[in-house]
């Protein structure tokens, strides 16, 4: 009797009957008689659906990573700053400072969390991770001046790093490349999703906690990534299962490409300017986007954080969005339009005062908010693969930790000098269209499905 393995143009169509079946194998009636397929590809089906169930669980636990790496550690910071500026008596120069000191910690870890995930395994350092941004942000309230915020929000920075870069990568393991974009775009919603939590919650805490409420936020911030650093060190995983005959499963045998080749890769350089422009310009206009609302527009705390809300409930579907157009229409493509809005939301506040301004740059920054980091995530698996992707974009990522470094400090110095922060956005707005989009322009063109 003849005994063959199922085709696999049968395997999606006869799935459901698969799964019906109680022996071991099944007469196909297109097959001559006494042709039977082997019941093997039942535990195939069995483990790709535990796969996706895996991937889905994977993916929203990114998407809680980013939340409190970044939603909460580094732009729930923009929301608390004009009330910790005031309680703290700092100066434009000394906030931009506090941004500057999280950014480099961010930049100093980045490479390092890259290299540790690739070696030890992404979930384990992402868990770790959360744990030191968590006390981070604890910290930050606890010791009311300004030599312990820089502190804390060094370390916020530094264990940011730590875990959004992992968690980002890991989603190369997990997804295709014609998927990759869309999972990317869906994880860095987290941002988004932080805008929303502290625009929403913050205004009230500072309100009911009075003097004292700037730190009630810290701890806050911090009792949440806990939380979710629990949840992560329970359920987070680094890779699906595989059958021993699957493609996935020969990747671990191969060789591993050190990190410094990436350094010999022109790719590699263009990708690392575009990301830089990103860094720099976009740190400027969200450390400094709600003191404009509330110091030049002449807003209330509560009106620029139901704005800050809004951008950020808006911009949830951001990276959704431009991931799946890189996947169909390129990488490159998508980042060129992407710096093209952004440079034109951090102009008009720049150049044009007013509520109608800050309302239409606004909405360009959320049709594209978290946009890039998605597109560049995927850009990383499809050039150098997902065993090195974790170090590929932790390397990236020293590139766009610079521009963060540099640019609130900066942007804190032009705005002290011209007396109003809208110097500082124009500045961003400059480097976003020059240096962004312009090297976006010489990457390469559509990515293979």
């Amino acid at each position: 009797m003849q005994v063959e393995e199922l085709r696999p143009e049968f395997a999606t169509v006869n799935r459901a009957h698969l799964r019906l079946l109680t022996g071991c194998a099944m007469i196909d009636a297109a097959r001559p008689p006494g042709t039977f397929v082997e019941y093997n590809h039942l535990k195939g089906s069995s483990m790709s659906d535990s796969n996706n169930r895996r991937a889905a669980l994977t993916l929203s636990l990114t998407v809680l990573v980013v939340f409190a790496s970044l939603g909460l550690g580094r732009f729930g910071f923009s929301m608390v700053l004009p009330a910790m500026q005031d309680a703290l008596g700092l100066s434009n120069a000394e906030s931009g400072q506090l941004q500057s000191w999280n950014s480099l910690g961010y930049l100093l870890f980045a490479v390092g969390a890259g290299i540790l995930a690739t070696k030890h395994g992404p979930s384990v350092v992402i868990t770790i991770a959360l744990g030191v941004v968590g006390v981070a942000m604890l910290a930050t309230g606890a010791f009311p001046t300004f030599a312990a915020a820089c502190v804390g929000r060094f370390f916020s920075g530094a264990g940011g790093a730590a875990a959004n870069i992992p968690a980002m990568a890991l989603l190369a393991a997990w997804f295709t490349g014609k998927r990759r974009g869309l999972a990317a775009g869906c994880a860095v919603g987290g941002s988004s999703l932080g805008l929303a939590a502290t625009g929403a919650t913050v205004p009230m805490i500072l309100e009911r906690g009075g003097p004292d409420g700037w730190r009630h936020c810290w701890y806050a911030f911090g009792a949440g990534t806990l939380i979710i650093c629990l949840l992560c060190a329970l359920f987070l995983r680094d890779r699906p299962h595989t059958l021993p005959s699957s493609p996935d499963s020969q990747t671990e045998t191969q060789p591993a490409i050190k990190w410094t080749d990436l350094l010999r890769s022109g790719l590699f350089w263009k990708i690392a300017a575009a990301y830089f422009a990103f860094g720099f310009s976009y740190s400027i206009y969200a450390t400094f986007f709600v003191k404009h609302l509330v110091r030049d527009v002449g807003l209330t705390t509560a009106a620029a954080g139901t704005i800050w809300t809004r951008i950020g409930l808006a911009s949830i579907i951001s990276g959704f969005v431009w991931g799946a157009f890189s996947d169909r229409w390129g990488r490159r493509m998508a980042l060129v339009l992407i710096f093209a809005c952004q440079a034109s939301a951090f102009l008009i506040v720049g150049l044009v005062h007013g509520s109608g301004p800050a309302m239409v740059s606004g909405v360009l920054f959320a049709c594209t908010a978290w946009s890039i980091p998605a597109v560049v995530t995927a850009l990383c698996g499809d050039a150098f693969g997902a065993r090195l992707a974790p170090t590929a974009l932790g390397v990236l990522t020293v590139a766009f930790g610079v521009g963060q470094v540099f640019g609130p400090a900066i942007g804190g110095i032009v705005a002290d000098s011209g007396g109003s922060v809208a110097p500082a956005f124009a500045v961003a707005g400059t480097a976003a269209l020059l240096l962004g989009a312009g090297s976006s322009l010489f990457l390469p063109g559509r990515q293979a499905a």
